[in-house]
C-alpha cells in the first residue's frame, strides 16, 4: 500500500456522549433515529499526506458500555454537511448493561482488519457500454438481457450492476438536503470534486508539431470545458513539467506550455544514416516473428547501404553480386539492428505502461469519476500483451476510463520515412514492401489507441484535426454503463489469452462495447486480497451505497487557530444486519472505514477497524433498538474536506458508503 500510518501516542478510549459545545455537522434537524444511548466506540487517527487508507491500521480501541444519554443532547453551532438522510428510528430501549465478569467470551471486540469477507475470487471484470442507434448510452437493461462468452463458451454472470457516473448536480443536491431541514443554515461554499481528468501527454512518442497542436487544444479545453467540480492534472510519460490534480488553471497552463518531445530511455536518437533503415514494426517481424520476407528485404537494404555492390565494381570488371560472406555479414547487421530497435521499443513501451500504472494508482485514491486522456500518436507493444491486459484489468477494477486522442489528427501515412532523412532509397526494388510495413506499423499505432479506449469503456478520437472538440468528447464518461464480472470455470494460471464476447438478448438493435479478452494471471488472488480491494474501491469512490443501514455525523472543534479535531461518527442500525446464530451467540463482524479527502480529492487520513460481535440474545435485543456507534477522530488543519464512510458486514457481504462535507473555518 502507498501509505503508512503511525499509531496514536495514547490509546483511544470509550467516550460517553456529551454536550461539549463543539460544532456538529448535522444530517437532519432532529436526529431521533439514534434512539437511546447507542454503544459508542472511539478511534483516533493522525493526519497523513499519504495516498491510501489501507496500510498499518491506526490505534487500538478499548471496549466498554456507555451509560444512558441521548444523542440529541449534543448541541452547538452547526456546520454544513453532505450525506444521506438517516434511517428511521427503532423503538427506544434501556441502555445496554456491561457483560458479566464471568463471561467466557467477550460479546464485542475490535481488531486490526483482516477483512474476513465472503467474496468471489479470481473475478474477471468487464465494463460494458450499450448504445442505441443515435449513440446514446442505454441504462435500462437487466442482467437477463446479457449473455457472456469466454472462448465461445457461455459463462455465469456473478456480478451485475448499472453504473451512473456521479456529476456535480447530485453532489449539490445532497449537500443541500440537510440544510433544507434547518432553515437559515448557510449554504456550503464548497462542493466536493466529482470528476478527475488526467491529461497524459505521450512525450516519448510525440513529435514537436503534434505536441504543439495538442497543448494548444488542451489549453482551450482547460479554459472552456472544466466545471467547478472538475479537477484536472497534466502528466507526461517523461515525468517532466507535471502538475497534480488542481482547480488552479494558472498551474495547468504553466505545465501545458512546457510540453515537448522528451526521451524516456537511455537510448540516443537514431542516426540519420542508420544502416539498414528499419522501424519498430519491421524490426518486430524480423526479431520476434522471424519473417523471411522482412529479413530478405532488410538484408538487401544492408547490402545496398553498406555499398557492397560499389566496392565489387571498383575492384575491376563487372560486379557479380555480393559474396556469401558479404551476405552473411549483412544478415548479421540486420539481426543486430532489429534487436536494437526491438529492445529500444520495449523499453519505451514499458516506460509508458509503467507510467499508466502509476497514474492509475494515483487516481484510485480519488473519490469520484476518473478519466485518463492519453494524448499520443500511438505505439505498438510487441511481446507485452500480458502487461497490456493487466492495465485494462486494473482500469476496470479501479473504475478508471482510459480515453485516447490521436495527436496526429487527420494524418497522411508517412510511407517514405521522415522528411528530414536522406531521400535516396538504398534498395528501390523493395520500396513497395517497405512502404507496406510502414503503413501497417502506423495502422497498428492507431489500433493501440482504439483498443485502450474500447477495452476500458472509453472514447477514442482519431482521424480528425479538431483536437479541441476531441478533448471535450474523450474527457467525458458515458451516461451509463454496466459492470459485469464472472468466475471462469477451471481457470489455469498460465498467462494464456482468453477471448470474451458479450451478446444482448433484446429485440432492439444496440451496439455493444466491451473488452475483447484477457490474459490469465500467473497466480490467483486470495480472498483477503480480493476483499481488501473491494473495500478499497468503495472508499475511493463517490457512489453512495445502502447495503447496511448506517448514519454519518461529524463534529469538529478548534484546538488552536491553526489546528482542529474532527470526529466522524458512524451509527449502524443492527435490525437489518445479518447475524448468524452460533450456540447462544449472535455473530457477525463489521468492517468500518472512515477516510478524509481535501478539496482537490487528495487522501488526507483514514482508519479501518473490524468490530467483532458475539452477542447474547439479551444484548442483541437491546442493541437492535439502540444500534452501535463507532467514533473516529482526526487531527486536521482548517479547510474544506470530504468525509467518506464505508461499512460492510461479513455474513452477507453487504456494503454501505456515505459522503459528507466539512468546512473548518480558518
Amino acid at each position: 500500500m502507498a501509505g503508512r500510518y503511525d499509531k496514536p501516542a495514547c490509546p483511544v478510549k470509550l467516550k460517553e456522549n456529551s454536550a461539549d459545545g463543539a460544532n456538529w455537522s448535522k444530517l437532519s434537524a432532529t436526529p431521533v433515529w439514534w434512539g437511546r444511548a447507542p454503544v459508542e466506540f472511539e478511534m483516533a487517527a493522525m493526519s497523513s499526506s499519504r495516498l491510501r487508507v489501507f496500510g498499518v491500521v491506526l490505534g487500538g480501541i478499548l471496549l466498554a458500555w456507555t451509560a444512558g444519554s441521548r444523542w440529541a443532547g449534543a448541541q452547538g453551532p452547526s456546520a454544513p454537511a453532505q450525506g444521506a438522510q438517516p434511517q428511521q428510528p427503532a423503538p427506544a430501549s434501556a441502555s445496554v448493561p456491561p457483560a458479566p465478569a464471568t463471561s467466557d467470551a467477550a460479546e464485542m471486540t475490535t481488531q486490526e482488519s483482516s477483512v474476513p469477507l465472503r467474496v468471489l475470487v479470481n473475478l474477471v471484470p468487464l465494463r460494458v457500454i450499450v448504445r442505441d442507434g443515435k449513440g446514446n448510452a442505454v441504462s435500462t437493461l437487466r442482467k437477463d438481457d446479457f449473455q457472456l462468452f469466454q472462448d465461445g463458451k457461455p459463462q455465469i454472470i456473478s456480478n451485475f450492476s448499472v453504473v451512473l457516473p456521479p456529476s456535480a448536480r447530485p453532489a449539490a443536491e445532497t449537500a443541500a438536503a440537510p440544510i433544507a431541514a434547518q432553515p437559515g443554515a448557510p449554504v456550503p461554499a464548497f462542493l466536493p470534486p466529482a470528476r478527475f481528468v488526467a491529461l497524459l501527454f505521450d512525450d516519448a512518442h510525440l513529435d514537436i508539431q503534434d505536441a504543439m497542436q495538442a497543448r494548444i487544444a488542451a489549453t482551450k479545453y482547460v479554459d472552456g470545458s472544466l466545471a467547478t467540480t472538475d479537477r484536472a492534472a497534466v502528466y507526461t510519460m517523461s515525468g517532466q513539467f507535471q502538475v497534480d490534480f488542481t482547480e488552479d488553471r494558472d498551474k495547468l497552463h504553466a505545465s501545458l506550455i512546457s510540453i515537448q518531445p522528451r526521451a524516456v530511455t537511455a537510448a540516443g536518437p537514431d542516426d540519420d544514416q542508420e544502416c539498414p533503415p528499419m522501424d519498430l514494426y519491421e524490426a518486430d517481424k524480423i526479431e520476434n516473428d522471424s519473417d523471411d520476407q522482412a529479413i530478405s528485404v532488410a538484408t538487401q537494404d544492408a547490402l545496398s547501404c553498406s555499398n557492397v555492390q560499389s566496392v565489387n565494381a571498383s575492384a575491376g570488371g563487372l560486379s557479380t553480386g555480393p559474396s556469401p560472406g558479404q551476405i552473411s555479414s549483412a544478415r548479421a547487421l540486420v539481426q543486430a539492428e532489429a534487436l536494437r530497435k526491438v529492445e529500444q521499443g520495449e523499453q519505451e513501451t514499458e516506460a509508458v505502461f509503467r507510467r499508466l500504472r502509476e497514474i492509475m494508482g494515483r487516481m484510485a485514491a480519488l473519490p469520484g469519476q476518473r478519466n485518463i486522456v492519453l494524448i499520443s500518436p500511438g505505439f505498438i507493444y510487441p511481446k507485452l500483451e500480458v502487461e497490456y491486459s493487466d492495465l485494462i484489468d486494473r482500469a476496470i477494477r479501479q473504475n478508471i476510463f482510459i480515453n485516447t486522442l490521436d495527436a496526429r489528427g487527420l494524418y497522411i501515412s508517412n510511407l517514405n520515412g521522415d522528411i528530414s532523412q536522406p531521400t535516396n532509397d538504398p534498395n528501390p526494388a523493395a520500396a513497395g514492401i517497405r512502404m507496406s510495413y510502414r503503413l501497417e506499423g502506423q495502422h497498428r499505432q492507431t489500433e493501440t489507441l482504439i483498443d485502450f479506449a474500447e477495452d476500458t469503456g472509453g472514447w477514442a478520437f482519431h482521424d480528425n484535426n479538431d483536437l479541441q472538440r476531441g478533448l471535450r468528447e474523450v474527457a467525458s464518461a458515458p451516461d451509463a454503463y454496466y459492470y459485469l464480472a464472472y468466475v471462469p470455470a477451471n481457470l489455469k494460471f498460465d498467462g494464456h489469452f482468453h477471448s470474451l464476447k458479450v451478446r444482448l438478448l433484446t429485440k432492439e438493435k444496440y451496439s455493444v462495447q466491451a473488452r475483447r479478452g484477457y490474459y490469465a494471471p500467473s497466480h490467483g488472488e486470495t480472498p483477503e486480497e480480493v476483499a481488501r480491494r473491494d473495500i478499497d474501491d468503495a472508499v475511493f469512490s463517490q457512489e453512495e451505497r445502502r447495503g447496511v443501514p448506517i448514519g454519518l455525523q461529524t463534529q469538529f472543534y478548534k484546538t488552536d487557530p491553526a489546528d482542529a479535531k474532527l470526529a466522524v461518527l458512524a451509527h449502524v442500525d443492527l435490525t437489518r444486519v445479518h447475524f448468524q446464530k452460533t450456540g447462544d451467540r449472535n455473530v457477525d463482524d463489521l468492517t468500518v472505514v472512515a477516510a478524509i479527502f481535501d478539496r482537490d480529492g487528495n487522501f488526507v487520513a483514514g482508519t479501518q477497524r473490524v468490530l467483532s460481535m458475539k452477542l447474547r440474545d439479551e444484548t442483541f435485543q437491546k442493541l437492535s433498538h439502540s444500534g452501535v456507534t463507532v467514533r473516529t477522530s482526526f487531527d486536521l488543519k482548517p479547510g474544506d474536506y470530504v468525509v467518506r464512510l464505508v461499512v460492510r458486514d461479513a455474513n452477507a457481504a453487504l456494503l454501505s458508503a456515505q459522503n459528507g462535507v466539512v468546512e473548518i473555518p480558518y
